[in-house]
């Protein structure tokens, strides 16, 4: 499974901000008795004047990290972007503050379409040698792409968060820089690399005229030297691997996400695949990648040997459904049995704030033919997201008697001031032996279903079992919403295998998704006619989970089958505004 969180670990940035460091010596604070502004003066800045970027011989290209920033002086630059609904067009607002006062501001109609940031923000124009203009295009900033601060006084973290949402479905979000801080300029790794010849160039970079307007920002371009280096990863040590592409969102069965450069958070790539970590964002002209902090990506074996095998494992007399790594839908999450390992206390569900479990509808829809370990097979694969409308978390720990292999799990509450008020049953947990997985399960948290078209299950994936995670940022507007969330991949959440109880938490705001791509866990459509069908999400399936609202837990997606076996097709229609397959 891999979930990413925006890792960030590029060279280019941290000597960026390093320069940053040189840049705050020069703000000045305010007069004593002066008052606070309380509109953001914005500037672009360039942490350098000269800049050196490095082109791959094996993969050419430089990505256009060139070090500029926007500062935020006075007061913080917030922006809130909602919708809604899926018929609502995507609407942002600019948040004004004055001490403990706020006010709001609307943008133009139509200045935002989605939620990974604004666009057409900066210009970037770099000319070779010779004065000869060779790029000239615009990128969109996310002013969540903080930096640091400039201002000593400034505050020592970040209220905003880490990134913009990349999901197609999300919902609302906020953007920021704080009041002293300075955000980087640069689209992300989305953004297409440019093909340079090893050489001296010259990049001026601006904010276009209608951010200029619309924000009050000055309209001194910044200009910055660049030197283009040809490398080879044959002369690096240890050079292995290629440049990290783009990222997919999703747990790739919780297993094979994929990074959208610096932009919202990614999921678990197919919970049921093997999992692998997913790859460091490359450094600016990219290079070798590798996972942070565990060395060369080394691709995960897949999980269906691993499924067939516990299937055969199962003796005759064992219950149909039960034990871990059924691929035919049919397991149903266990009854909780006399655990020595329980608490102690009375179970009860106390008056206090619960979450809210909803799900977003199916995404990242294709036909897959299921690899090179199953033949003459028609798969439908999909990701899936559940997320958290709150006001509270979701908050599931279990707990295990010495050699049981099940963790019974209890659902927690909380009162407004954090205080432990209450607890229920709710299910287990189990252990995934599995390489790239090795953590517990939570077995009552979703279930995907193929309906007809007369909504009627014809077809259900296989997924049993889930490690939360806070992998996506669906809404951050609603009441409560963190946004910093502390397990935003499986390694901070989930456990070990001689663990004795596991806590795993879904933030208010947040989402995890799961991708089914593999064989069990994306739906078999071999056998099934052409026509219409509809794609299931539920969330909280039997219900044992405590929540506010229990009518909102599915989401359908309409999808078209078609074509031939082996060959099947599929057509995604729009989801109302959002046409996204």
């Amino acid at each position: 499974m891999t979930r990413t969180h925006n890792v960030r670990l590029r060279r280019s940035v941290m000597a960026a901000t390093a320069a940053l460091a040189v840049t705050a010596g020069v703000v000045a604070a305010a007069p004593d008795g002066e008052a606070a502004q309380t509109t953001p003066k914005l500037s672009l800045i360039a942490a350098t004047k000269s800049l050196t970027l490095d082109s791959w011989k094996e993969d050419p290209g430089v990505y256009l990290d060139l070090g500029t920033y926007l500062t935020a002086e006075g007061a913080p630059f917030e922006l809130k972007v909602t919708r809604k609904s899926y018929k609502d067009p995507v609407v942002a607002e600019q948040v004004i503050h004055d001490g403990d006062k706020t006010t709001t501001k609307a943008l133009p109609a139509g200045l935002v379409k989605d939620f990974s940031g604004l666009p057409g923000f900066a210009q970037i124009t770099i000319t070779d040698s010779k004065r000869k203009v060779v790029v000239n295009r615009t990128e969109k900033y996310c002013p969540n792409n903080a930096a640091g601060r400039i201002d000593p006084d400034g505050s020592a973290k970040s209220k905003y968060p880490e990134s913009c949402p990349e999901n197609a479905f999300t919902l609302g979000s906020v953007w920021g820089v704080e009041k002293g801080w300075a955000s980087n300029t640069y689209a992300g790794y989305s953004s297409a690399p440019v093909e340079l010849a090893a050489g001296k160039y010259q990049a001026k970079v601006s904010v276009t005229k209608r951010y200029r307007d619309l924000f009050g920002i000055s309209s001194k371009p910044q200009l910055i030297n660049l030197t283009v280096r040809e490398r080879s990863w044959e002369d690096e040590d240890g050079g292995v691997g290629m440049r990290s592409k783009s990222a997919a969102s999703g747990h790739s069965g919780h297993d094979m996400a994929n990074m959208k450069g610096m932009a919202g958070m990614s999921g678990h790539a197919g919970h049921g695949a093997a999992r692998s970590e997913a790859p460091a964002a490359p450094t600016s002209g990219a290079g070798p990648s590798y996972n942070v902090g565990h060395g060369p990506l080394i691709p995960a074996p897949p999980a269906l040997p691993w499924a067939l095998k516990k299937a055969s494992l199962r003796t005759a007399t064992a219950p149909v459904g039960d034990g871990p790594g059924r691929t035919d839908g049919s397991r149903k999450a266990p009854a909780v049995e006399p655990n020595a390992k329980r608490p102690t206390g009375k179970a009860s569900v106390p008056d206090v704030p619960k979450p809210d479990l909803r799900s977003l509808p199916a995404y990242g829809i294709e036909i897959s033919d299921g690899g090179q370990d199953v033949k003459g097979k028609d798969y439908l694969a999909f990701s899936a997201n559940v997320w958290n409308a709150g006001p509270a978390q979701l908050v599931v720990d279990g707990f295990r008697s010495p050699g049981k292999e099940l963790m019974d799990a209890y659902q927690y509450f909380y009162d407004a001031d954090g205080k432990q008020v209450g607890y229920t049953p709710t299910g287990t947990m189990e252990w995934d032996p599995r390489p790239g997985h090795e953590h517990w399960h939570f077995t009552d948290f979703a279930s995907y279903r193929l309906l007809k078209a007369d909504q009627k299950e014809t077809v259900r994936s296989g997924k049993e079992a889930f490690c939360l995670a806070n992998t996506d940022a669906v809404d951050y507007t609603v009441k409560n919403a963190n946004w910093h969330p502390g397990n935003t991949d499986l390694s901070t959440a989930c456990g070990q295998e001689n663990s004795i109880s596991v806590r795993e938490v879904l933030d208010v705001g947040s989402g995890d998704t799961y991708t089914q791509d593999l064989p069990g866990q994306s739906f078999d459509i071999t056998n099934l006619a052409n026509g219409t069908y509809y794609i299931q999400v539920l969330a909280n399936p039997e219900n044992r989970l405590k929540e506010t609202n229990l009518d909102n837990n599915s989401a359908l997606r309409k999808v078209v089958l078609g074509g031939k076996p082996g060959a099947r097709t599929v057509k995604v229609p729009a989801h109302d505004l959002v046409d996204s397959n």
